[in-house]
């Protein structure tokens, strides 16, 4: 036979033919012992298997003596002769039974088979006149039976008993009646008599000793196999690994709980000792599985990894191996799995720790870079502010203000008519020409003195950013109390320049809200990636008032902080929304797609949310991050914060 699928078309592997098995209708032989339970009482049917044998031919001497007698008074009836001896050992016989089927222990039923097979031997010889009859094989029986049914101490009581019945009383008893003493004498018979019994007493004892130490190792030998059955059942059932084994017809011989678990789960199916294995699976599994059984019925180890389907996916290692017997034939099967769902799973996390440990790695080396171009770039700029400061502190000392005084001088000497200069037309026309140029000159110094000041604030704002930039880096993963709208105010003022060239007009909505407690470095960052993004669609819009929003408000709901940039640029595709915040996703012809990727992910760390909304192409989106808040003591909050968020527009 076959492991056969629950579909006939499937394929299977070819498995041995193993013998039929033997037929369960009842045999003579079972009919015959049914029958001699049935004459024993309850407690001596559940008695061990040893003890079961010595039950059964205790009633079945009792049967077999009862019917001899039986059939003996029959006969006498038919000579003419008193049956009073046999129908009264028939009747011991009988009650013999009746005890067995009666009592609880097999004590009295043995004494009255015993005690009554030797009244029908001891009255035989005593009633008779053959003085020969006490050496009758049929006394043989009495010492044997007594040793088997009684053990050794019963049966040498019964057998010393009889002995001095047959072997001093009768002799006496013969020769005091004067009978014939045929040959050879009488007490040399009866002696070799008394020897046998003795020796069939031994014989007896000496088989049931035998017998005895068997059954003690045999019982040992199981006591020690159910120990280790038990044992290797406990480790089965202990472990966490589906095990299971069948025969060679795809039966299953052992199965533990976890198997049964996940058959009864997958197929509704309570698998048991005796079912078919392979029959809940369907035709395509059991294809699979098939040149794996096929190569472990000939006898090599298979291994292999099945994806079991379901509400959760479990990825289950496999592991066929043959049974030998001891002649070296696979007699069946083994098979074990282990789930690597957990491992794969552990695998997997694993490698996104990697990849974060090494985007982190990165970041921090990029940062540490950072911080070192800033501070020289900070160098650099003190230097430059110091050569600002000396370029105007020497235009604002420059003599240009002493031409002024000589031009002022000469147009006064030449505006007297009698003076030389004021009759000279020269000295006029170069006093006109010195009011000019001091004038001129004055212009350019004020000129060149704005934009030495216009220089030197665009130092200083450098400065500040190079410093804020700096602060950030130096608290980059530190918790702390932040102020959301000033916090909201320093991303723009990385971005002021660029809104005010491309003529971005920014709107802000602040509602009055509790500080965070959270990385200042991560909010600022998703911030900066927020306006960032904002700034790139505006920019690529056709659109003429190019207006970016901010708002930041709370949401009574589960005590959340909103904060919204909302923008009226080029808008998004419906159709991109879902892929927005992918790593990688892009929709602008120079992007690389890690901005938005980045500030989801930092948005997760800080347990919050980051959402997107927009009509379509061309009506703008608004990017929605909301963050916990959480206050360090909420009693302490103004009264506007709770329950509700009042707006307020600036």
């Amino acid at each position: 036979m076959a492991l056969f699928p629950p579909a006939p078309a499937a394929p299977t592997p070819a498995f041995p033919q193993p013998p039929e098995p033997p037929s369960t209708l009842p045999t003579p032989h079972a009919k015959l012992l049914g029958r001699l339970d049935f004459l024993l009482s309850e407690n001596l049917r559940r008695a061990s298997p040893w003890e079961l044998v010595r039950y059964r031919i205790l009633v079945g001497a009792a049967c077999f003596l009862l019917l001899l007698n039986v059939l003996y008074a029959a006969w006498a009836l038919l000579l003419n002769l008193p049956p009073y001896q046999p129908l009264t050992a028939a009747l011991l016989y009988g009650g013999t039974l009746l005890l067995a089927r009666k009592s609880s222990t097999p004590a009295l039923p043995a004494a009255l088979l015993l005690g009554c097979i030797g009244l029908v031997v001891v009255g035989a010889t005593f009633s008779g006149d053959v003085p020969s009859a006490s050496t009758h094989a049929v006394s043989m029986l009495l010492p044997a039976l007594a040793v088997y049914l009684g053990g050794a101490r019963v049966g040498l009581l019964f057998t010393l008993i009889y002995l001095l019945v047959i072997a001093l009383l009768y002799p006496l008893y013969v020769t005091l009646a004067g009978l014939s003493i045929p040959s050879p004498p009488l007490w040399l018979a009866h002696f070799f008599a008394a020897f046998s019994f003795m020796g069939a007493w031994g014989l007896g004892a000496l088989h049931n000793a035998a017998k005895d130490a068997a059954q003690r190792s045999l019982e040992q030998t199981l006591k020690e196999l159910r120990e280790g059955e038990r044992k290797l059942l406990s480790l089965i059932e202990s472990t966490e690994d589906l095990v299971a084994s069948v025969d060679l017809e795809g039966r299953v011989l052992t199965i533990n709980s976890a198997l049964k678990h996940l058959y009864r789960k997958r197929f509704g199916v309570e698998l048991e000792p005796g079912m078919a294995f392979f029959g809940p699976m369907g035709p395509e599994q059991f294809e699979r599985w098939a040149p794996h059984l096929a190569q472990a019925l000939q006898g090599k180890r298979a291994r292999f990894e099945e994806l079991l389907p379901g509400a959760s996916q479990s990825l289950v290692d496999i592991s066929v191996n043959p049974i030998f017997s001891e002649a070296g034939q696979v007699v069946g099967l083994t098979l074990m799995g282990r789930d690597l769902t957990a491992r794969r799973q552990a695998e997997v996390r694993l490698e996104e720790m990697h990849r974060t440990l090494v985007d982190v790695s990165r970041q921090a080396g990029m940062a540490e870079v950072a911080t070192s171009v800033l501070h020289n770039v900070g160098n650099t700029l003190n230097s430059v502010n110091i050569s600002t400061s000396l370029v105007t502190d020497g235009l604002r000392q420059s003599r240009v203000s002493g031409v002024s005084k000589a031009a002022r001088l000469l147009r006064e000497y030449t505006s007297v008519p009698t003076s030389a200069l004021g009759q000279d037309p020269q000295a006029q026309k170069l006093a006109t020409y010195l009011t000019a140029l001091a004038d001129e000159l004055q212009n350019e110094r004020e000129a060149m003195l704005q934009e030495m000041l216009a220089l030197t604030g665009s130092v200083d704002h450098i400065k500040s950013i190079i410093s804020m930039q700096q602060k950030h880096a130096r608290t980059a993963g530190a918790v702390e109390q932040v102020a959301v709208p000033q916090l909201i105010h320093e991303a723009l003022r990385l971005h002021a320049v660029s809104f005010e060239q491309r003529g971005i007009r920014i709107e802000q909505d602040y509602a009055q809200v509790p500080p965070l407690v959270v990385d200042r470095h991560k909010l600022l960052q998703i911030l900066i990636n927020l306006l960032s993004n904002a700034r790139h669609a505006l920019e690529a819009s056709p659109q003429p008032d190019k207006c970016l929003t901010l708002r930041l408000r709370g949401k009574a709901e589960g005590g959340w902080l909103l904060i919204e940039v909302a923008d009226n640029g080029v808008g998004i595709a419906p159709e991109h929304l879902p892929r927005l915040f992918s790593q990688g996703f892009t929709t602008k012809r120079m992007g690389h797609g890690f901005g938005l990727h980045i500030s989801a992910l930092a948005t997760a760390e800080l347990n919050g949310r980051l959402t997107c909304s927009s009509a379509g192409l061309g009506q703008g989106a608004t990017f929605t991050l909301e963050l916990p808040l959480m206050a360090e003591d909420s009693s302490k909050m103004p009264s506007a914060w709770l329950p509700s968020f009042p707006s307020s527009s600036t």
